[in-house]
């Protein structure tokens, strides 16, 4: 009987494990749908409990006030950041969840260390963030251009551990989801936005110059990925040509980190006992 697959059976090796050397994109097939419960319709009915148990969880977090989870989500053209956003946290109390989109950086930005912008958006306490792209388009970007070289990518690296480090022991628990779409899969999606009338603000002519760089990105994602994947702050593979199945398996993955937090309500109120409302 062939194994069932498990979440961490898409998690990348950790850094300086044996195994991280080994690591390649080419061993996950973004069409993969592993965690389907076997139609797209029974998909979207395991999704919504997942989404009314995260609710309350979530809730309790923001009760809490004293841990903080940072959703950080990466990936090619199409991969579908924003469709994820909506589709797993729709049910989800907004109180307490925050989205943070990073685009270029301003020139302010670029005035300071590459990680300046993103430390002040790092979940406060009680917060669920989810990051759309994050710091690692800082690594990604210029170093498919050839802004960075080996020595200075290896040196951003390092930082991004030592910040999700400083994160981590500040009661902050960080999953990373790399969306992995296939290059056909993608070619789709983008001849979909040109198509309609209606979608043509979410295309840029810069989406065609990225995707001539299709080898380089996935080299470098990889690269990235095996550099930075922790036990603190640990990627994932998410396979990503079925919209329905990425949903549902990052959903799965946050319903596992937050049943893993123990998460509760904070004990009642003695002083509020046996009080009336007039």
């Amino acid at each position: 009987m062939a194994k069932q697959p498990e979440l961490d059976d898409f998690r990348v090796p950790y850094f300086e494990s044996k195994k991280n050397g080994k690591f390649s994109l080419d061993d996950f097939n973004p069409a993969q749908r592993p965690f389907s419960t076997g139609s797209k319709d029974s998909d979207r009915a395991r999704l919504s409990e997942i989404g009314a148990k995260l609710d309350g969880l979530q809730e309790c977090l923001h009760a809490q006030q004293k841990r903080r989870v940072l959703l950080v989500l990466q990936g090619m053209d199409t991969s579908g950041k924003d469709g994820t956003i909506r589709a797993v946290f729709h049910e989800v109390d907004p109180l307490g969840l925050r989205i943070v989109p990073f685009k270029a950086p301003t020139q302010d930005e670029l005035a300071h260390d590459f990680l300046w912008r993103v430390h002040s958006q790092a979940p406060a306490a009680g917060e669920l963030t989810i990051f759309n792209r994050s710091h690692y388009e800082d690594l990604l970007v210029p170093t498919v251009l050839g802004a960075l070289d080996a020595s200075a990518f290896d040196v951003r690296c390092r930082h991004i551990r030592q910040f999700e480090e400083l994160l981590a022991d500040s009661g902050t628990t960080i999953i990373k989801c790399m969306l992995h779409i296939s290059k056909d899969e993608q070619r789709t999606r983008l001849q979909a936005r040109i198509d309609d009338p209606t979608k043509h603000w979410k295309f840029d002519v810069s989406d065609l110059d990225a995707r001539k760089q299709w080898g380089k990105y996935q080299a470098v994602y990889r690269d990235a990925l095996a550099a930075t994947s922790t036990e603190y702050a640990p990627w994932y593979v998410i396979p990503a040509d079925s919209k329905t199945h990425r949903n549902l398996m990052v959903a799965e993955l946050l319903l596992r980190t937050f049943g893993a937090l123990n998460l509760e309500y904070p004990p009642a109120k003695e002083s509020l006992k046996g009080v009336k409302v007039e």
